[in-house]
């Protein structure tokens, strides 16, 4: 699979006049062509410094970033720029230009490349018409709703044909109907266009919507990297963890029987009331802690956290049902407490 996007131990320190801050340490990633890439890390965990380096709007303190198999850092100024035509950018709060109107904004980026005017005004509607905003084209920002400018970033960001689209928290500022209707329409996009895709976000619910592989990143430091679907079923870093299991690993309340497992349900599994059986067989009941499906790549995903009963032999006789079954099953410390 061809390489667009290559990040070789990658640091960045922004030194400050009484301390510096470590954002980024020895990041290593790799995005294939055609990829919806999802970063996703807490507030402050340095995803954001991330995009930008991949860009040269930060440009990393050490490592080498490669764009199609060239070194960014051996680019001169001019040619930056032209890379950067290839490499489109959208932001979490738009960054329209309020005095123009939707097809001057659109118009904008291709003025730069000196593209002639009537061709940049064909390209702006025909862009119009792919974000579904044709009747809109007249309008200004300020007349439009949170995800109608998104859209208008969209197709601004797509004026000059770039091969890589980069979403920095692109969904953060919009309500959750907005937010799904606009993942779907960068999903179309990339199947449409081939376009690669980098999404950056603190939402695990965005990256199971459209992403096919996923990077954690953990107060600078790359957690984890997988599919979405490896990462979901098998957590392994404590950040991971933290994300997959709705964000909280805070000890519960102290009840009886301390051992808890968390399981994992694929499409193959969801229909069969395996907890159930799984009660009746063993004669024990269990406390259910945690319990959500999730959609991944289009194939339905179940967890459920369970708090296994005080008898080892009965708690054991549970785990090994589980696994007949083929279910995924991860033991968690200090669940509860």
């Amino acid at each position: 699979m061809e390489t667009m996007i290559q990040i070789k131990d990658v640091t960045k320190t922004f030194v400050g006049k009484d301390n510096s801050v470590e954002a980024l340490k020895g990041i290593n990633l790799e995005v294939h062509k055609g990829e919806i890439y999802g970063i996703i890390g807490m507030s402050g965990a340095g995803k954001s410094t991330l995009v930008r380096c991949l860009n040269f709007l930060e440009r990393p303190t050490s490592g080498t970033v490669l764009i199609e198999g060239k070194d960014l850092s051996e680019m001169k100024d001019s040619e930056l720029r032209k890379m950067r035509t290839q490499v489109a950018m959208i932001f979490q709060h738009f960054n329209l230009l309020m005095q123009r109107t939707v097809i001057d904004n659109i118009c904008f980026p291709m003025e730069i490349t000196k593209k002639p005017k009537y061709e940049a005004y064909e390209r702006a509607k025909e862009l119009l018409e792919i974000v579904g905003l044709s009747e809109k084209a007249k309008a200004y920002p300020a007349q439009l709703s949170g995800g109608q400018k998104q859209r208008v970033a969209i197709a601004r960001a797509l004026a000059n044909n770039p091969k890589i689209l980069l979403c920095d928290e692109a969904t953060s500022a919009l309500d959750p109907t907005t937010t799904k209707a606009i993942l779907a329409l960068l999903k179309e996009i990339n199947q449409k266009y081939g376009i690669t895709i980098v999404i950056i976000t603190h939402e695990m619910s965005v990256v199971q919507e459209i992403c096919s592989h996923v990077a954690i990143i953990d107060e600078g430091t790359l957690a984890e990297t997988g599919t979405v679907e490896e990462v979901f079923q098998r957590p392994r870093s404590r950040a991971a963890k933290k994300l997959v299991i709705q964000g909280d690993t805070t000890p519960k309340m102290e009840m009886k029987g301390r051992r808890c497992i968390r399981i994992v349900f694929s499409s193959n599994s969801s229909y069969e009331p395996v907890i159930a059986n799984m009660v009746l067989t063993c004669k024990t009941p269990v406390n259910i802690l945690l319990a959500d499906t999730r959609d991944i790549g289009g194939v339905a995903h179940g967890q459920m956290i369970l708090q296994l009963p005080e008898d080892r032999e009965t708690a054991e006789k549970m785990v090994q049902y589980l696994k007949n079954r083929k279910l995924e099953v991860e033991e968690l410390d200090n669940y509860v407490g």
